[in-house]
């Protein structure tokens, strides 16, 4: 009998080709996100499982699929996915961590770019007409002198600070562990306490994981820490910001500016997770800049995340071990 892979959302057609050489293909041939009952229903019965970013695999999701092999996920962060269970009931679970940190990187400063020199509101005016010539008007904040500050330096922590080196700004980070001295005089980098990179940054850019640690990391009393006129940039994981405290910093004049291409309406194993942006964030056009999670849409980075993904999946349906493996499953007879 032929081997059944299910594909959670849409991937291009050369994906559901390379599945094809070891299995039927059950792809999802829209741009929407499939209800979990439906994905339960077409997973019931399969070997393997693409996955993506909005979904949430536990306990319950795998008794209800004993063929499964492998879930293999088109994804760096993976806290929505129960990686133990997997382990537990003799399944791969795969990742793709490499690819999504240099897209990350620069859309995070095109974010930066974006809020500080108000570029939203310029292509209003062009479009709409408003445009009749120069004005002494929309004067943003340029970045060269001023302070940025990078909490976490992990890969995409340093591929943002890599590609600000040259911007002739201040840079300084916060992260446990301290990045080697040649890498921080190259790039221009100190080492400094959260307390003192919120009180001196002009510009604050988390990027971190989501864990218990990081849940809110920027809340109130975090935004009440930082200079009056800065700016922040979340492009790393929705809930590491409190939102409802960002529309209060907005507001009060505590912060200057808001940008983020992740929300934490996102967060789908969060119980308490809101349904939607806050409507105050998005009705604050002149303080806030938004993109609808594009940190790796790049054309070539998409389909090799996804090529890399499938192709986890076909090692591991060929009795090997996934490339992008990050546990060592129990073997069902040891698991009995």
């Amino acid at each position: 009998m032929k081997k059944k892979v299910v594909v959670t959302h849409w991937v291009h057609p050369e994906i559901i080709d390379l599945l094809q050489t070891v299995a039927e293909v059950v792809p999802n041939n829209t741009k929407e996100t499939l209800p979990r009952e439906e994905v339960l229903a077409r997973a019931k019965d399969a070997d393997a499982l693409m996955a993506f970013m909005p979904d949430s695999i536990d306990k319950d999701f795998l008794a209800a699929c004993p063929n499964l092999k492998i879930v293999g996920a088109a994804l760096k962060g993976y806290d929505n996915f129960d990686v133990a269970a997997c382990t537990e009931r003799g399944i791969w679970f795969s990742i793709v961590p490499d690819l999504l940190t240099i897209p990350t990187a620069e859309l995070t400063i095109g974010l930066l770019l974006g809020l500080t020199r108000h570029l939203l509101e310029g292509d209003r005016r062009i479009r709409t007409g408003e445009f009749q010539g120069w004005r002494p008007e929309l004067y943003g904040t340029g970045l060269t002198g001023r302070t940025l500050g990078i909490i976490g330096m992990g890969a995409v922590g340093k591929a943002v600070a890599k590609r600000l080196a040259g911007f002739d700004m201040r840079l300084v980070y916060c992260d446990d562990i301290a990045l080697d001295e040649t890498r921080e005089k190259a790039w221009g980098l100190e080492r400094v306490t959260l307390d003192a990179l919120l009180r001196s940054s002009d510009f604050v850019v988390p990027m971190l994981p989501m864990t218990a640690q990081t849940f809110h990391l920027i809340n109130a009393d975090s935004l009440g820490t930082m200079k009056h006129d800065a700016y922040l940039i979340n492009a790393c994981r929705g809930s590491v910001v409190d939102e409802q405290a960002v529309v209060q910093a907005l507001n009060s004049g505590r912060l200057a500016g808001y940008a983020a291409d992740v929300f934490e309406m996102e967060e789908w194993t969060r119980a308490d997770r809101p349904a939607d942006i806050p409507r105050a964030l998005l009705d604050n056009t002149a303080q806030t800049f938004f993109t609808p999670h594009l940190g790796s849409a790049v054309k070539d980075v998409r389909l090799e995340i996804e090529r890399q993904a499938a192709q986890n999946i076909v090692q591991a349906l060929s009795g090997q071990k996934p490339v992008g493996a990050v546990n060592n499953p129990i073997p069902a007879a040891a698991a009995a």
